[in-house]
């Protein structure tokens, strides 16, 4: 290496180390499979860490998470929805009365958690080659009780739920927040409406000129209350109900 190279290396690492840099847990790098979690996930992971501890974001929006992973924002939306329902992360909303500011932010102790019990099950084993099919277990049982917002359950078919996510960004016209992605998904594996029935209420929702989640939120629980369940229900009811006005 010459002299001009050896700056140049200088000077470029200089600036990588300048830039800042993000600490990441070795345990996730070496035991993310046995977590059941694919490469993918694990990246969006270690990315979320990396914007809270070098750019002091706790919640990056979906579209600087596709600017730094390269794919999709539905493809991000559904890893998150993942990750929210088996218990990896979780959504705290708070506020600041100080500043009248409302925020919100990812909390990473159940990632920390599974890190830890898997730890400590290798630790304790007498077999620690043999695996720990118990843990598997629970890593996907305790999404719900850490997460507080997502039930337990099978999650539904991975090709169904990016097209619900692309279709509510199109409407929308912009990329989800990790929020919105979070209430389509409690829509769906929480209050158990039909992905057709969500389709029909945003349908609703944009021919009435109010595309806002707290107004779709609305028509899906009024219609829950009137037991409409499908299209066909859908129609009868606004016929009634504009009969009726």
């Amino acid at each position: 290496m010459d002299g001009k190279e050896k700056t140049s290396w200088s000077e470029g690492l200089s600036f990588g180390l300048q830039s800042g840099m993000a600490v990441i847990p070795y345990a996730l790098l070496t035991a993310y499979r046995k977590l059941d979690l694919t490469g993918s996930e694990t990246m969006l992971l270690i990315h979320l860490l990396s914007f809270r501890q070098v750019e002091g974001k706790d919640f990056p929006s979906l579209e600087e998470l596709q600017a730094v992973t390269g794919r999709s924002a539905s493809v991000i939306a559904g890893e998150l929805q993942k990750l929210i329902k088996e218990g990896f992360l979780n959504i705290e909303a708070g506020s600041d009365d100080g500043k009248g500011l409302h925020y919100e932010r990812y909390d990473f102790s159940g990632l920390y958690d599974k890190l830890g019990s898997y730890l400590f099950s290798q630790r304790s084993s007498a077999a620690p080659k043999a695996g720990s099919p118990s843990f598997q277990s629970d890593t996907r049982s305790s999404g719900a009780e850490k997460g507080g917002k997502m039930p337990s359950g099978i999650v539904p078919a991975e090709e169904d739920r990016p097209s619900l996510f692309v279709v509510f960004e199109k409407e929308f016209g912009r990329p989800l927040s990790p929020m919105e992605c979070e209430t389509i998904s409690g829509w769906l594996d929480q209050d158990r409406y039909p992905e057709e029935l969500i389709l029909l209420a945003l349908k609703e929702s944009v021919f009435a000129g109010k595309v806002y989640f707290r107004y779709i939120d609305r028509i899906l629980l009024e219609w829950s209350r009137n037991r409409v369940k499908n299209a066909q229900d859908v129609k009868a009811y606004s016929q009634r109900f504009r009969g009726g006005s």
